[in-house]
């Protein structure tokens, strides 16, 4: 190359046919990526420029592909499951001395006669239409009944997750504030002993307690259209008690093991060298930065809440969705069945992409990509 007076560098002929570098213009500025080119394809899709420009909302619409084809697959795993079952409802419905061609009517009026992938198609459609048959034993229309027996478990759920999500959070806050001190001990060992219970126990455990010895809760544990709210929450106490003791004791230890890894970062010691108190650090520096582990295993809890209901709905009589699921087992009410396994699934499915996507929304390198 050669130097001009006044012009700078100037390219010689050798020069002169050589091509400038893609990253640059001839002014010397870098040229911006191209989002198809980055993608490895110069004409691109939709979806991956989609992605390329939108990462943040790509995720959760992933997200929520993936919900709805894993409950597609639940669904068609809990109508198959239930096929493969021995024994037939005719028969069970009938009794011992029923003729074949008794079973036989009956399993043609239920539509049994059928093949199953025809039966599955019918049933599936008319569940996303919200339409879930007929009971086989009431003939009540089995979505009227579950609307009232999942308000029900609903409510039940709802007022142990208000307990227990603050109590679990409070506590597993309390135990780093003094670790390795006695309270955390005493919090230790009360959640392992919690933890170690089964649910069945722990309910047998409160009847025998605060309702047969000392007559201060309501056994069994009944609610019907006509009661007040107070009434309500007085009979739901002992249910209430038992799931609160099951899932707090989860949600604080694994609350105390996330705050306790944020503890450990650089700004936190930074923060202890201000001068800080240990409680205004966890609470305003280390809780916010643990949440996404925290808010995981919240809804893990929250889902077993509504889920897990069924053995304390039991043990308590309480006309729940998980009752009601355990009477129609007894008498192989498929219908019912197949509708209270299915909407299971969905709030179960539904609470761990919900958690899914609030972890997406509370990690910033998501909220804010480069």
């Amino acid at each position: 190359m050669e130097s001009g007076p006044i012009t700078g560098p100037v390219l010689t002929d050798g020069a002169a046919g050589e091509t400038l570098p893609r990253s640059a213009d001839p002014s010397g500025v870098p040229a911006k990526p191209n989002p198809a080119a980055a993608t490895g394809d110069v004409g691109g899709t939709f979806w991956r420029r989609f992605v390329f420009r939108r990462p943040l909302a790509a995720l959760i619409l992933q997200r929520l592909g993936l919900s709805v084809g894993l409950l597609f697959a639940v669904s068609l795993m809990i109508f198959g499951g239930i096929e493969a079952l021995p024994g037939d409802f005719a028969t069970t419905y009938l009794g011992q001395s029923a003729t074949p061609q008794a079973v036989e009517n009956i399993r043609k009026d239920l539509g049994l006669d059928r093949p199953w992938s025809e039966r599955y198609l019918s049933w599936l459609g008319g569940a996303v239409k919200g339409d879930f048959g007929t009971s086989w034993a009431s003939k009540n229309s089995v979505s009227e009944q579950i609307g009232k027996r999942l308000g029900n478990s609903l409510f039940l759920a709802f007022f142990a997750a208000l307990i227990s999500v603050p109590l679990a959070v409070g506590l597993g806050m309390l135990a780093v504030q003094f670790r390795n001190r006695l309270p955390d001990k005493i919090i230790n060992v009360i959640s392992l002993a919690a933890i170690s219970l089964p649910e069945f126990f722990i309910g047998y455990l409160l009847i025998m307690l605060f309702a047969v010895q000392y007559g201060v809760a309501t056994f069994p544990a009944t609610v019907y259209d006509s009661m007040t709210f107070t009434e309500r929450l007085s009979a739901i106490a002992l249910p209430v008690a038992t799931l609160v003791l099951v899932v707090l004791a989860h949600m604080m230890r694994m609350t105390r093991a996330a705050i306790l890894n944020v503890m450990s970062s650089a700004y936190v010691e930074t923060a202890e060298l201000k001068g800080l108190g240990t409680f205004r650090i966890i609470a305003r520096h280390a809780a916010p930065n643990a949440v996404a582990p925290v808010i995981n295993v919240i809804a893990l809890n929250l889902a077993y809440l509504v889920v897990g209901v069924v053995v304390v709905e039991v043990v308590f009589v309480y006309p729940g969705m998980g009752q009601y699921m355990v009477d129609a087992v007894t008498v192989r009410d498929m219908p019912v069945v197949q509708a209270c396994g299915l909407i299971f699934a969905a709030f179960y499915i539904f609470l761990n992409m919900a958690a899914d996507i609030l972890a997406i929304l509370a990690n910033p390198r998501l909220r804010h990509p480069r």
